[in-house]
């Protein structure tokens, strides 16, 4: 069985993560979507919130097993947790990149059993952070175009508008 691990913080989850996601799931038989409790970070949303949101936002996805997995140790720890044989990464940017060329390289030196591919974000979402998205919205700028419409609705909920 073909299993991918998608990690990330998804504060919130946007349309370049939906899109990575919907991509990925046709490429393994069961997608855990790992979402990072990192407190370093100071999320926005709480870790339960994120979860939801993720799941809500991937109940139509049918190509696949879509599992959400919250997890607060080592990459490559939560991948063994979850048996997978795959990690998946969406890139953006050149910066992207450099990033990522490390982790993998780390990765790899913790366990070399666990590949890691890498999707190209669609040229609509190249732009997308999550942290872009907050800060447009604290703002009181229009996020319909970057995130799923009930995701808006909560970032509109929690900077009171």
């Amino acid at each position: 069985m073909r299993i991918g691990l998608y990690p990330g913080t998804f504060d919130p989850v946007t349309l370049g993560h939906m899109d990575i996601i919907e991509r990925a799931s046709k490429l393994v038989d069961r997608l855990v979507i790992g979402v990072a409790i990192n407190r370093d970070k100071g999320p926005l949303f709480s870790l339960e919130e994120r979860v939801e949101m993720i799941k809500a936002e991937c109940a139509s996805i049918t190509d696949t097993e879509i599992v959400v997995h919250p997890f607060e140790n080592l990459l490559i720890d939560c991948a063994r947790d979850v048996g997978a044989n795959v990690i998946v990464r969406g890139l953006r940017a050149v910066a992207d990149f450099e990033y990522e060329f490390q982790m993998v390289g780390m990765n790899r030196a913790l366990d070399n059993t666990v590949e890691t591919v890498f999707l190209m974000a669609d040229a609509r979402r190249q732009a997308i952070a999550s942290k872009l998205v907050k800060e447009i919205a604290r703002l009181g700028g229009d996020v319909s175009q970057f995130v799923p419409g009930d995701v808006e609705a909560q970032l509109m909920e929690k900077y009171g508008r």
